[in-house]
């Protein structure tokens, strides 16, 4: 059988014919298969969802119970068997829930990652590399500019300046799932023991995270009585970017403008978005790890989508690796 026999572009998404099913589609579908919670991959509408459990909670909290007319829960590692296609989850290092989906028929693997990263993350289970003929990487920092470094580093980076700086509120931009629990987590695994303040928007899904056995420790909801500045002088406030840009960023005491994202590495990003302290921390692999990946799958096709695919595909080429890209479109970097 053919790659494209099995999987291929479609204006939804990515389609297998033989399964009658989509992979992170982008519009409503009969049937699909997400990889993980973030909104770019998981939306509303679709008839049938397969997913993993936490996945399918994450949409439930996003989306309300009615996300999609029926769900099934796929266990980690468990084949499963649509239309004769054999399809099996596992971990992708992303965000909680996150999956990498194996697909075999007619002799054929492809492996559709989805978002992932190598990093060591106590928020979520490892990344897995699977055996297989065709590999679906992103590309998001697929350029050998972006080398992220050890997030410990960047935590102690936060934890200096708001000893530095007692007298002020250190406000961390970091996206609502993934991002912002594990900031919480490195923060705990630092040592950091007072409160955590948290925007609303983080307060379901960090209480979820919670529930799955994730210490994120004291997490209190970042609200001021009239008067109350004070009381967050040497605080360290989690929000996601967009609160930032509005009223509610500014009833903080002289705050320390911090983002949590792998486009940290670029100082021009930094400056636009007015970030006082970058944060190098990212969700998705870094240039090195998408090049270990390709190599451990020992994949001889690479299919290359949403980021930076044309470096990428090059390195492969150079490789001597089949590779091209997929041109998928309506994937941003909510998870960076």
């Amino acid at each position: 059988m053919r790659a494209r026999d099995l999987l291929h572009p479609r204006p939804e998404g990515l389609y297998c014919p033989p399964g009658d099913f989509f992979i992170d589609p982008v519009r409503p579908v009969d049937r699909a298969l997400i990889t993980h919670g973030h909104s770019d991959h998981a939306r509303a509408g679709h008839r049938s969802v397969l997913a993993t459990r936490q996945t399918l909670d994450i949409m439930a909290l996003r989306y309300g119970d009615g996300f999609a007319a029926t769900t099934q829960a796929a266990l980690p590692g468990e084949r499963l068997d649509l239309g004769g296609v054999s399809v099996t989850f596992r971990p992708a290092g992303h965000v909680l829930g996150s999956a990498q989906i194996a697909v075999e028929h007619g002799g054929m693997r492809i492996v559709a990652s989805g978002d992932y990263k190598r990093r060591a993350d106590a928020t979520c289970a490892p990344f897995e590399p699977i055996a297989c003929d065709v590999f679906i990487t992103e590309a998001t920092f697929a350029l050998p500019v972006f080398r992220h470094p050890d997030d410990r580093g960047e935590i102690a980076v936060l934890l200096r300046s708001a000893g530095q700086f007692p007298e002020r509120a250190h406000l961390v931009g970091a996206y609502a799932l993934g991002k912002a629990q594990r900031v919480m987590s490195l923060l705990r695994q630092a040592g950091y023991d007072r409160p955590i303040y948290i925007h609303g928007a983080l307060q379901k899904l960090s209480a979820y995270y919670q529930l799955q056995g994730i210490d994120l420790g004291a997490l209190l909801p970042a609200t001021l009585e009239p008067g109350g500045k004070r009381d967050f002088a040497g605080a360290i406030v989690v929000g996601p970017p967009s609160a930032f840009a509005d009223r509610w960023a500014r009833r903080f005491p002289d705050p320390v403008s911090c983002f949590a994202s792998g486009w940290m590495r670029i100082r021009q990003r930094a400056k636009q978005r007015g970030v006082e302290l970058p944060l190098i921390i990212s969700d998705h692999s870094d240039w090195d790890e998408l090049t270990q990946t390709i190599r451990e799958t020992g994949a001889s096709e690479v299919w290359v989508t949403h980021g930076r695919e044309e470096a990428l595909v090059r390195w492969c080429e150079l490789k001597g690796i089949s590779a091209r890209p997929l041109h998928l479109v309506g994937y941003e970097d909510e998870g960076d």
